[in-house]
């Protein structure tokens, strides 16, 4: 999930957790809406494992917005019994932005579907870790 003050993008990986792809983007209303909207997509595709996005700074260290997610990750692990994985979203969202700009995708459309390319992209840099651990099992 990439989580944003407005939207949560949200992603889900193939059956093989190999690839990852966009899948929805659920705009916030309420903490508990938001939270619902999040149980309602783990028990629909039964998800074992859920990756947040962290925006840590370029420097390394947690602002504000590194906070709030923090904050929203311990409210979904007290109503979620699959494992929750904060991981670094550095840059994400501007990957995104050049990868749809890069496929000729209209402003107007960007918007719709930032967050959920961006939450591909997070998810994707997790998977990707994965395997590489499992390569070289040091």
């Amino acid at each position: 999930m990439d989580f944003g003050s407005k939207v949560i993008g949200v992603a889900i990986s193939d059956e093989l957790t190999i690839t990852a792809q966009p899948l929805t983007s659920i705009r916030r209303i309420s903490l508990e809406k938001d939270l619902s909207s999040i149980l309602e997509i783990v028990a629909g595709y039964q998800v074992e494992e859920v990756v947040v996005g962290l925006p840590i700074n370029m420097n390394g260290t947690k602002g504000e917005s590194a906070r709030k997610a923090e904050a929203f990750i311990e409210k979904l692990q007290g109503r979620l019994s699959s494992k929750i994985i904060p991981w670094d979203e550095r840059m994400t969202t501007m990957a995104a932005e050049r990868v749809l700009l890069e496929g000729d995708v209209s402003r107007r459309k960007r918007r719709k579907v930032i967050d959920r390319v961006a939450a591909a992209l997070i998810l994707q840099g997790y998977l990707d870790s994965r395997s590489r651990k499992n390569e070289n099992p040091l």
